[in-house]
């Protein structure tokens, strides 16, 4: 699809952006609805907690094969099947009556809903000029960072508001706009009828990637590798991804073309792209524990605390496609970088007075630093990509941020449960009688231990120090990733060149 002008342009943005919040919000819309879920549906939490990890698995096993199924069928007709199976699922997981039903709609939604955004980027990327193309990440990064950042809120206010229902309902609108739109205004691309389809190298990966996923998402509630279970998976994991790249070096056909990772930029694209994957997820599933279980506000109070770092990254999102124009994309991406980092080294400080205002200064300044990472990042990634690659490339990109997130989420959340029962354990020991702090009068009239109530309330103080303390660690932890990540920038080619040397094709191939 070359370059659209017009109205059809315009109508099939729209398409792939709704397509794109359909997604992007479906991966965390659900969370703050489970408990709500677990007594309609009458399930154990280990049950409730399958509504998420089929969810995930389903859709990090199906995004793989999205570049072989568009080229195989064409992208408009895969794009418009899955958009309707996923608008379809979505309400069937609203009706559904057990948790065998919601399991089963939850796989449904997962497996049409991988092709979602790696279908709506390949969509933008080839719709759009070499040099609109920063204008048209920055479009389509709002739908895909924004889902994520304002899922929680929305999830909250539709459960308190109405009831769960509501949380897979929502996307029905969106849904026929987008199957409609797409019917009327896209063109359909070539298809490949000669395309032979890799059985052995599919499955090898899906079953690396979905063990995988099934053991970070389950390991911190299974104790990691004290359990037999989450030990299995991992080497059921390690077994896939070794036959799946020993039969994809041998194969004259692989399942994954592997030309894309000759492209540098795209390379790097890949890398960022793992390192935004961990950062923005790992700190959204420490926000809202943060503000809900150590500062102690309600959920629909953490919720709009908690937008307000959407607000920071669609500001920057507006600016970047323009910035993109005057300044190399590695220099947006090294800024972006390090003031996140910045940002997560201030909250290393939070405490359970932090103050809202503080929260939501830091939240904006953090989003913003997303922002500009984001859209320069999916823009270099395709810079010297070859068009015949573009969809698959979009789809590992995706596989790439899909696999990383899940992987940072787990990582925090270990490190800050083993962290807050290792540092209660060692403040502990300094609550004793023979503590001189505890003896002054003013502490020993409130947190008296020869009394039942002076031990709980210091049993409660210490709990939330041991808190604090483990959230700080944590976010130490991501800024130091995300410092040590800054560097490999320099791998990013220069932008302004890649526009001078490809602008004369790209000119040429839209005369045609």
């Amino acid at each position: 699809m070359s370059t659209v002008p017009g109205l059809q342009r315009n109508m099939v943005t729209i398409c792939a952006m709704t397509a794109t919040i359909m997604q992007a919000l479906d991966t965390t819309i659900a969370n703050v609805a489970l408990p709500y879920m677990q007594g309609t549906l009458s399930a154990s939490q280990d049950q409730i907690n399958w509504v998420l990890t089929s969810y995930i698995v389903a859709a990090a096993i199906m995004t793989a094969p999205v570049g072989w199924i568009a080229n195989r069928f064409g992208r408009k007709r895969t794009f418009i099947i899955c958009s309707a199976g996923f608008t379809v699922a979505s309400v069937l997981c609203g009706l559904a009556q057990d948790i065998n039903q919601m399991v089963l709609f939850r796989l449904l939604q997962g497996v049409f809903g991988a092709a979602l955004v790696p279908l709506s980027q390949a969509v933008m990327l080839d719709m759009y000029s070499l040099q609109e193309r920063a204008k048209a990440m920055s479009i389509w990064g709002m739908g895909v960072m924004m889902g994520p950042i304002m899922g929680p809120s929305l999830g909250a206010w539709l459960t308190e508001t109405y009831s769960w229902h509501w949380v897979f309902f929502v996307n029905l609108p969106f849904g026929i706009i987008t199957v409609l739109g797409l019917m009327v205004f896209m063109d359909e691309t070539k298809q490949d009828t000669e395309l032979r389809f890799d059985w052995f190298g599919f499955a090898a990966l899906a079953i690396a990637i979905g063990a995988l996923q099934v053991a970070l998402d389950r390991g911190e509630q299974l104790g990691w590798f004290e359990s037999n279970e989450i030990i299995a998976e991992f080497v059921i994991s390690i077994a896939g991804f070794y036959y799946f790249f020993a039969h994809s070096f041998t194969t004259d056909r692989p399942f994954i073309q592997f030309a894309l990772f000759r492209d540098r930029n795209f390379l790097t694209g890949c890398i960022f792209m793992t390192v935004m994957g961990l950062v923005l997820y790992s700190t959204m599933a420490l926000a809202s524990p943060y503000l809900q279980n150590v500062i102690g506000y309600p959920i629909i109070t953490a919720g709009v605390l908690l937008a307000s770092r959407g607000c920071g990254t669609f500001v920057a999102m507006m600016m970047v496609g323009r910035l993109m124009r005057y300044i190399e994309a590695r220099t947006l991406i090294i800024t972006g970088l390090s003031i996140t980092a910045l940002s997560l080294y201030t909250m290393t400080a939070w405490t359970d007075q932090t103050g809202a205002q503080e929260i939501v200064i830091i939240s904006i300044i953090q989003g913003f630093g997303f922002g500009l990472v984001f859209v320069p990042l999916s823009t270099v990634a395709f810079m010297t990509l070859p068009n015949n690659l573009r969809t698959d490339g979009t789809s590992m990109l995706t596989l790439m941020r899909n696999v990383a997130s899940s992987i940072g989420i787990s990582i925090v959340i270990a490190q800050l449960t083993d962290g807050g029962r290792r540092i209660y354990a060692i403040l502990s020991e300094h609550i004793t009688p023979f503590n001189q702090a505890l003896q002054m009068p003013d502490v020993h009239s409130m947190i008296n231990l020869g009394t039942d109530k002076g031990r709980a309330m210091a049993d409660v103080m210490v709990a939330i120090q041991a808190q604090i303390i483990a959230f700080s660690q944590d976010y130490q932890l991501v800024m130091i990733f995300i410092v040590c990540s800054i560097p490999l920038a320099i791998m990013i080619g220069s932008t302004k060149a890649a526009l001078r040397h490809q602008a004369p094709a790209a000119d040429h191939a839209v005369m045609e």
